[in-house]
């Protein structure tokens, strides 16, 4: 039984769908995909031409659940946090945003993907690529910014224990996660999409270009949240921070929306990507005390 007060992270969005909508067939039929059955995965949504979901699970994203009765979900609680990259390109929200933001009008807005930016020093094959591209090509200039979507991993045990479950499962209400799970926002931040920036921001500043940069909300709060005054102005920094919004009405599907955006300097992101604070020592010792166990000696290898 799970200790009441204690929630955990489970589905919020699976194959494009709210998990809390779902009728009891319709999340044993998922689970059956999920778990690698033979079945042809649903049509993602959010991608132009609807093509079938390619995602591991079909996860879109995760929200924090209270525990309800009989290890059953409870209330649903704070924002969804978006795990698949393909969730932001619902209805092309952020792209037309970002032109507007730049100043490009929606009849002469263009888009590209995955632009190679890099290639390898022996092989001469694409080493790096920008996810998107907006631009412009008027009178023969072409005016472009790149587009970076950074989604959150997860920590903790795969959901392959939840889908075996849901395969079999017969109850109207879903069953609560069975294991603990949660963003891993350092490995999203830090680890992942700050060296991307390292990267990419300096030779597009030398270009006289910028790159923007789309995360959820709870991804953005994690590294430090809105700025006490935010700029607008594109002279201002090298990276355009886009946060949209997930919202929902009644039981209807989440909908991905704008919401805040910022421009900030390559340094100031750093920081933001790195931020973090050392723990007490007391606290460290205490933490280190808890994992310690003794170092057993070799065996002896004499005759």
């Amino acid at each position: 039984m799970t200790s009441a007060g204690s929630s955990r992270y489970g589905i919020a969005e699976w194959y494009g769908e709210p998990y809390e909508g779902l009728s009891v067939e319709r999340r044993r039929e998922l689970a059956q995909i999920a778990g690698g059955g033979n079945e042809e995965s649903p049509a993602c949504r959010f991608q132009q031409g609807s093509p079938p979901c390619h995602k591991r699970g079909g996860v879109c994203s995760l929200i924090r659940y209270q525990p309800g009765d009989s290890d059953r979900i409870g209330p649903s609680q704070g924002r969804p946090v978006i795990v698949c990259p393909k969730r932001f390109e619902e209805d092309r929200v952020v792209l037309h945003w970002l032109a507007e933001i730049v100043g490009f009008p929606a009849n002469e807005a263009m888009v590209a993907r995955e632009v190679p930016f890099m290639r390898g020093t022996g092989t001469d094959r694409a080493a790096g690529k920008i996810d998107l591209m907006v631009a412009r090509n008027r009178d023969g200039t072409l005016e472009w910014y790149g587009l970076e979507i950074q989604a959150v991993y997860f920590s903790g045990r795969g959901m392959q224990t939840e889908f075996v479950a849901l395969k079999d499962d017969q109850e109207p209400v879903p069953p609560f996660p069975d294991s603990i799970r949660r963003p891993d926002w350092r490995s999203s931040s830090a680890k992942r999409l700050m060296p991307q920036l390292q990267i990419k921001v300096p030779t597009l500043r030398r270009w006289g270009s910028k790159i923007a940069v789309a995360v959820d909300r709870p991804f953005f709060d994690s590294i430090g949240g809105l700025s006490p005054e935010p700029s607008h102005d594109l002279n201002d920094g090298d990276i355009i921070w886009m946060i949209p919004e997930m919202f929902r009405a009644g039981r209807e599907p989440f909908q991905l929306s704008r919401g805040h955006w910022e421009v900030l300097t390559l340094e100031d992101s750093n920081n933001k990507l790195l931020a973090a604070e050392t723990v007490r020592r007391d606290a460290f010792e205490q933490m280190l005390r808890n994992k310690l166990e003794h170092l057993v000696p070799p065996q002896s290898s004499g005759s």
